[in-house]
């Protein structure tokens, strides 16, 4: 597995392509966990499984909060930022 498959673009307005896509990635392999533990019938893999979809569903939820932080954060500069060319108009 490549350790880096995907640039930075370093564009970010409202939102974080990087963080975006991790969100995806995160969300389709707790699906995965999810979907193998359905198919598990020993109770110690059973246990680490729920381990792991609980990692991967804290990890989703922090993301989450950092995706709605930077959005938050965009709208007070354009907030900023339109209220300067308000007044120079």
């Amino acid at each position: 597995m490549k350790t880096k498959e995907k640039d930075c673009m370093h564009e970010c307005k409202d939102t974080c392509s990087s963080l975006n896509e991790a969100l995806r990635k995160e969300a389709a392999i707790a699906r995965y966990y999810e979907n193998m533990i359905e198919q598990c019938n020993m109770p110690d893999v059973k246990s680490l499984i729920n381990d792991l979809i609980e990692d991967k569903r804290s990890g989703i939820l922090r993301i989450i909060k950092k995706l709605n932080e930077i959005h938050a954060r965009s709208q007070v500069i354009d907030g900023i930022s339109n209220s300067f060319n308000q007044t120079a108009i």
